[in-house]
């Protein structure tokens, strides 16, 4: 069964203090009877302490990233293992800003998944295609080829753990965002692309966000499209108002 998942992506956002303060403005705030499963993904740093921060809420923590090693001489990096470690259960993979800033393939981010998996942790898998892309009406192969090379090395299996976030780069922070036909275009383009590899059963079943630009005033009208089950949030995340209206926008 598909689940509506509001997802809250921090990035490099908020210290310690402003963390905890957030949290606890979001606990105030977010319902916890509309059978919506709620994301935050706050700095590693502030990992551990927001996992014991939410522990009697329905807010789950999510990981901004990690590696694909299970751990050994990779200075500065977070293994699948540690977040485990402190009850993180779910890590964003493939963001664009780490494909586009750390160089990050989609075999890198292949097998960050499989490591990801082995560890039983729940994957956000980000994908999506640059402007000059769907300029050249190529957004579709993009798309298609990123999940391919990222995601179809997975037996039927493992997509129970697989949540997909189809991010255009163009939406992301740049205040433009996809209209709602265009949303649910895609959103109706990558349920038929995993339908003809993996099933239908697991297509449907899979819970596609879309992330770009989503704020309070179009959050409705993107999540009503029914190919849409969701958002990976931004910058409205780091607003508790903002954050809670998306949620209640179901």
């Amino acid at each position: 069964m598909r689940r509506k998942i509001v997802a809250g992506n921090w990035k490099m956002n908020k210290n310690a203090e402003e963390t905890e303060d957030l949290l606890n403005e979001l606990i105030d705030k977010l319902p916890n009877d509309k059978g919506i499963e709620i994301i935050v993904a706050p700095t590693f740093i502030n990992l551990a302490s927001a996992v014991q921060h939410l522990e009697f809420t329905n807010i789950e923590v999510a990981a901004q990233n990690m590696h694909q090693a299970q751990n050994g001489a990779f200075t500065g990096e977070v293994s699948a293992d540690m977040l485990r470690s402190i009850g993180v259960n779910t890590v964003i993979l493939g963001h664009s800003e780490r494909r586009a800033y750390f160089h990050e393939t989609d075999s890198i981010i292949a097998n960050k998944v499989d490591t990801a998996l082995q560890n039983y942790l729940q994957v956000i898998f980000c994908f999506g295609e640059e402007l000059k892309d769907r300029q050249a009406n190529n957004h579709f192969n993009i798309v298609e080829n990123q999940l391919r090379d990222g995601l179809f090395q997975l037996d039927k299996f493992s997509w129970s753990n697989i949540i997909l976030a189809y991010e255009p780069i163009w939406a992301i922070g740049t205040g433009e965002t996809a209209s709602p036909q265009q949303v649910q275009d895609m959103h109706h383009f990558i349920r038929e692309t995993i339908r003809k590899a993996f099933g239908s059963d697991i297509a449907e079943d899979l819970s596609i966000l879309y992330g770009g630009s989503v704020k309070p005033d179009n959050a409705r009208e993107i999540f009503s499209q029914p190919d849409v089950d969701g958002g990976l949030i931004g910058g409205a995340a780091l607003k508790a108002d903002d954050f809670s209206m998306i949620v209640n926008a179901f």
